[in-house]
């Protein structure tokens, strides 16, 4: 959907922002851009809608090289968000968000009522927020209105400039959370900016490291953390890369250990090895009890059974797994379908979840599933 094919931006004074760039993302594909100030990750961005024209080289977007477009035409085709959010302050935020539809000449009525399902989309309620303006919102609010008004058009690109840098790290995580959902129903095509490398790992399909005006490692999260391509892109993801890389890696079932089972209209077993988990009559997990109240109790084991507070679907990260069990002060997370239905596919331990990580670190390095990865261990085992 993107190409940039040997782009150069040279300023007058000599400066290089951007040397000889080339790179490719595909169509439905979140990549983002990250590196320090000064690097020209912001100037790539604002090359794809024409804000700053390349010195050398051609960029294309969806076949068609950009030199030849209309600038207007063209960014009227392309939504871009930047941190400032730039909502006009005289008009409400429907009128704010149906802008883009207006100016393509849609009638009035049809853009605000395009403009009223986004902004549901995006979490406000138009007959709450929509006859607001913008200095009535919240800076997240505010966030979700630019959000939203850049897909008014429905773009099949999507530009973003850093745009939750401006708000505090609580609601910032939030409207995180909220874009990657709403990125899974639209599935634009997105450039994202930001120097923040947790947040590159977290939303980008890939992400492009960038270095003095060049990209340094375009990979995969998981990679750029397990494998960084040079010294830089150590140094940049830093010495924590570990921890971080368990956000972007996921559990699967290869992950997890199966402990002892038993049923609600069970009775309660004389013994147990430790504790086990209680599932209804749909293998749906319901709890756990422990071998106390085996050794003690009577009766059927729905009488005696525990919530289980500490579970996660599969597909969950890592990162969620070892939150959920200190949250919980647990020992064990119980893991169950990703469809949500409860159905209980097996615990995961502290000791999985490091060999988890380390067989995701392995796969990537040596370019194999990661089932496929056996790992050294200090008995050799």
């Amino acid at each position: 959907m993107i190409r940039f094919e040997n782009v150069t931006k040279r300023y007058a004074d000599g400066t290089t922002a951007v040397d000889n760039l080339s790179f490719e993302v595909a169509e439905g594909e979140l990549v983002t851009l990250v590196g320090p100030s000064g690097c020209g990750k912001t100037t790539t961005m604002k090359m794809v809608n024409r804000l700053i024209e390349p010195t050398g080289g051609r960029i294309f977007v969806d076949g068609d090289d950009i030199s030849a477009t209309n600038p207007v035409e063209l960014r009227r085709r392309i939504g871009y968000v930047i941190q400032q959010v730039g909502l006009f302050p005289h008009k409400t935020v429907l009128d704010n968000t149906a802008t883009v539809p207006h100016l393509l000449g849609i009638k009035r009525s049809a853009a605000r009522a395009r403009a009223a399902e986004l902004l549901e989309l995006v979490g406000l309620d138009p007959s709450v927020h929509g006859g607001r303006y913008p200095e009535q919102l919240s800076g997240g609010q505010r966030q979700r209105v630019g959000v939203a008004r850049a897909l008014a058009a429905d773009p099949p690109v999507l530009l973003m400039d850093e745009p939750f840098g401006a708000v505090d790290p609580v609601v910032r995580e939030h409207l995180q959370n909220e874009f990657l959902a709403l990125q899974k129903s639209v599935r634009k095509t997105v450039l994202f900016v930001t120097h923040d490398i947790e947040e590159a790992v977290r939303l980008g399909d890939r992400i492009a490291v960038y270095g003095q005006g060049t990209i340094e490692q375009f990979d995969a999260p998981a990679a750029v953390l397990g494998a960084p391509a040079t010294p830089y892109v150590a140094d940049f993801v830093g010495a924590d890369r570990g921890l971080k890389r368990l956000s972007v890696t996921p559990i699967e079932p290869g992950d997890l250990e199966q402990p002892p089972v038993v049923h609600l209209d069970d009775p309660l077993p004389a013994t147990l090895p430790g504790w086990a988990v209680v599932l209804d009559r749909d293998e749906n997990l319901h709890g756990w009890i422990s071998a106390g109240q085996a050794a003690t109790a009577r009766g059927a084991v729905r009488e005696h059974a525990r919530r289980m507070e500490a579970r996660l679907p599969v597909g969950a990260s890592l990162k969620q797994a070892f939150a959920t069990m200190l949250q919980h002060d647990a020992g064990w997370i119980a893991v169950i379908d990703e469809a949500g239905a409860g159905r209980f596919l097996g615990v995961l331990t502290p000791a999985r979840l490091h060999e988890a990580l380390r067989r995701s670190t392995a796969a990537d390095a040596r370019d194999i599933p990661r089932d496929e990865v056996e790992l050294d261990t200090v008995s050799g085992r």
